[in-house]
């Protein structure tokens, strides 16, 4: 999957967020919610997840992963999991 998905990252003071585009590749949407989903139990963590897409009633191009509020910083973990199923190595700037 490498290649496939990009990661856009983004942190301010209790918040994380992560976007995972996969615009180019629309085969790879099911591989990465299925990535969230496993993520999510093996890390006990529930993090907001929103469907990102051009116009509304459009098919998702993106998904959007993020933890408010995360005085504990278990938003980095599961990033760290969830990058690591998807075969990502960096995030884009």
């Amino acid at each position: 999957m490498a290649g496939e998905v990009k990661a856009y990252f983004r942190r301010e003071e209790r918040y994380e967020g992560l976007q995972l585009v996969f615009k180019e590749h629309p085969e790879a949407r099911e591989k990465v919610i299925q990535a969230i989903e496993e993520t999510k139990k093996e890390t006990g963590c529930n993090p907001a997840v929103f469907e990102n897409s051009e116009k509304a009633g459009e098919e998702p191009y993106a998904y959007y992963v993020e933890f408010n509020d995360d005085y504990d910083k278990d938003g980095g973990e599961f990033f760290e999991v969830l990058l690591k199923k998807l075969g990502i190595d960096h995030c884009e700037e």
